[in-house]
């Protein structure tokens, strides 16, 4: 419905009624736009086009019919995020899912297909039974006891789709469920483009773990899904056998080695062999009071590059090779513009 659009193309860009009403140059008032956004008017052709351009979106985004809603969202962070930083996450969030099972629908892909494990959600009753939920999870994914060189990868072909966004800066990341009108929830994680690679996948993990463990009000939740995270990235078994049973002491240097083994961020790394009990808490004081004072705000020898977030974008360029969709079609999905999108199939970088 246009009201729903509206709705969600206004909260994505972060204006309000009134603001929306100037961006557009008057042409409509704030009360009319709410009234629209209420389903209780339809504005004018000329109105409609106003809107849309105030708002960067096609004209045919708001006339489209809206078929899907969020459901189950958790956000990282969620005693920081505000109201309308909610409402704008959600409404970006909406937008990518809609452009992705367009593309995924035009091409004939299963947009229900999701690998979802046996006896998932798992119960969990305290913060330390996220370790074992981990650990039924790498087993049900047949991905053994070794790192996992690209997270965002490992989710997308499990059926889980994965956003990298730019987010307001209280929100490191979110899971949800995206409910359809006319089909099975499509599950998904998001997180931040302004942080470290470490960061990202611990991000990632932590969402996972939102979505596939039951956690009650009685547990912490983010702490569950930290240590979730943690056991997910860094599995006991193999991190014991890099790093012995019990510790002292640690050079940078073995650290360092250690994160970029598992792609965890150097600080993850040392709350993660405290909660093994590798070390003790004193030592882990020192190792923050020492080489690792700097480490909470400042990745030492950060991971390079970025992991894959690019099926979405593949599924675009195979859908315009295949003479599916146009080129126009390719950037209104891609949120590029037309010349971009000819310089991409012509071979050059965008």
């Amino acid at each position: 419905m246009f009201s729903e659009r509206l709705k969600l193309a206004r909260r994505r860009s972060g204006l309000s009624l009134r603001a929306l009403s100037s961006v557009a140059g008057g042409i409509v008032s704030a009360q009319a736009i709410g009234k629209y956004e209420r389903g209780e008017m339809m504005p004018s052709s000329t109105v409609t086009i106003a809107l849309a351009q105030a708002l960067d979106v096609p004209i045919s985004y708001l006339l489209s019919p809206t078929r899907i809603s969020l459901d189950s969202v958790e956000f990282r962070k969620p005693t920081s995020t505000k109201v309308r930083e909610r409402a704008s996450v959600e409404a970006e969030v909406l937008d990518h899912v809609d452009r992705y099972l367009q593309v995924e629908e035009i091409l004939g892909v299963d947009t229900s297909r999701h690998d979802e494990p046996d006896g998932a959600p798992y119960p969990i009753a305290s913060a330390a039974e996220a370790e074992a939920a981990a650990h039924r999870l790498r087993d049900a994914w047949n991905l053994g006891g070794g790192p996992i060189p690209d997270m965002p990868e490992l989710l997308e072909e499990r059926g889980i789709k994965v956003f990298r966004l730019d987010l307001p800066g209280s929100v490191d990341g979110l899971s949800c469920r995206v409910r359809q009108a006319d089909g099975d929830d499509v599950p998904a994680v998001v997180y931040s483009t302004d942080t470290s690679l470490e960061r990202e996948r611990f991000t990632i993990a932590h969402e996972l773990g939102h979505m596939v463990m039951d956690l009650p009000s009685s547990v912490d939740k983010e702490r569950a899904c930290q240590r979730f995270a943690g056991a997910f990235l860094a599995p006991a078994e193999e991190l014991v056998r890099e790093l012995g049973r019990h510790r002292h002491n640690f050079g940078f240097a073995e650290l360092i080695e250690i994160k970029h083994m598992f792609g965890i961020s150097a600080a993850a790394l040392v709350m993660r062999m405290r909660d093994l009990r590798i070390i003790t808490d004193s030592t882990v004081a020192a190792i923050f009071d020492g080489i690792g004072s700097s480490w909470r705000t400042d990745e030492p020898a950060p991971l390079k590059g970025t992991e894959s977030h690019s099926r979405f974008r593949r599924l675009c360029l195979r859908a315009l090779a295949e003479n599916e969709i146009s080129q126009s079609k390719a950037a209104e999905l891609l949120r590029l513009k037309v010349s971009e999108i000819e310089k991409i199939m012509a071979g050059s970088n965008v």
